[in-house]
């Protein structure tokens, strides 16, 4: 005996006309070439530049309106066979089938148009695999004065810098000589009331006055060095629209500029500027532990190459040189270091260091 006794809810001779299959789909081995491998032609053919986030999205939304696009044509098929008798519920799922479609496809524009915009992938770009190029010689480049220091509008262009007498900044002054080499500098040099007395040969590190200082006119650039009581270099050579530039390492990374000396190598560029803050503060502001270790790093750098940077003179063996005549480690530095050295000194370029160190 039954525990339970339900009624019917439909007549017992009821005929329900069930279909034959559940989905249709297109026969792939029948083809020659099935829906993956179209889907990875159309990524292939528009890939070019894109970051693999970037192609990955793009596989899968192609792969989602193929598959979508067969469940179409699939649920057409099976409306023909519903003799056009539509379910509401089904057809709510139509909708929201055509909206995503709708928008899947403007997704699919989007990223087509920012493919198209985007031609450097940084995000995967390796950094260990770039090759150095060949570096550039300080002496060959050229710089725009008018985008550098702004319009001549004829009157000379002073660079004005603040430094203390008891820490002379040695890399502008090699810097200077390099300037005078390029252009016409008219040099100057002054003491602020700041200062008590300046040693002798801070009076006339920048060389002798020139015999036309009169006629302003005649220079391109102008180069005044004021000893004065500050405990940072400061740097102007624009009073009214600009702030100073602080530190040596920042002005001597600015009058490089306009020797147009600059490595266009982005590695080239990335070693020159760690060189510089290593110099500048391990050498110069560090103790003899960090100073030996500097030596040690130059020393291994330098059995490799005449230069820091390769086969030519920059701006990093400017700083380094200088900070380790001024840290009075020339003696004890290490063979290739004593070698670089004297390469420097017979460059000329720091013959007006030297007079300073004694």
């Amino acid at each position: 005996m039954p525990m339970y006794k339900v009624k019917p809810v439909s007549p017992a001779d009821i005929k329900i006309d069930l279909p034959t299959r559940m989905y249709k789909s297109p026969n792939i081995h029948a083809q020659g070439m099935n829906c993956g491998q179209h889907a990875l032609q159309l990524l292939c053919s528009g890939m070019r530049g894109w970051s693999f986030s970037d192609l990955h999205f793009q596989f899968n939304t192609l792969q989602l309106t193929t598959t979508l696009k067969e469940m179409d044509h699939t649920r057409k098929d099976d409306d023909d066979d519903m003799n056009g008798e539509v379910d509401p519920a089904l057809k709510a799922l139509e909708e929201r089938q055509d909206e995503v479609l709708r928008r899947l496809y403007e997704i699919k524009a989007t990223v087509d148009g920012l493919a198209k915009t985007v031609t450097t992938p940084d995000a995967d770009l390796d950094a260990s695999t770039l090759s150095r190029g060949p570096a550039e010689s300080v002496f060959r480049g050229t710089a725009d004065l008018d985008s550098l220091l702004g319009k001549d509008l004829g009157a000379l262009r002073d660079i004005v810098i603040n430094a203390s007498p008891a820490c002379p900044p040695l890399c502008l002054l090699v810097l200077h000589a390099l300037l005078c080499q390029r252009y016409q500098v008219l040099s100057s040099v002054h003491v602020h009331s700041s200062v008590s007395a300046v040693p002798p040969p801070l009076l006339s590190c920048l060389g002798p006055r020139h015999i036309d200082s009169y006629a302003r006119q005649r220079f391109q650039l102008g180069f005044t060095l004021i000893w004065k009581d500050v405990s940072e270099l400061q740097m102007k050579f624009n009073t009214q629209s600009m702030c100073p530039i602080e530190g040596e390492a920042n002005v001597a990374r600015f009058l490089f500029r306009l020797l147009g000396g600059e490595p266009q190598d982005p590695v080239a560029a990335t070693q020159m500027d760690c060189w510089i803050d290593t110099a500048v503060f391990q050498l110069s502001e560090g103790g003899s532990k960090e100073r030996a270790a500097v030596l040690r790093s130059l020393n291994a750098a330098l059995g490799r190459s005449e230069w820091l940077l390769g086969q030519e003179f920059s701006l990093a063996d400017i700083v380094c040189a200088c900070c380790v005549l001024r840290a009075g480690q020339t003696t004890s530095a290490p063979v290739n270091v004593q070698r670089w050295l004297k390469s420097c000194q017979n460059l000329g370029h720091f013959d007006c260091v030297y007079p300073l160190l004694q």
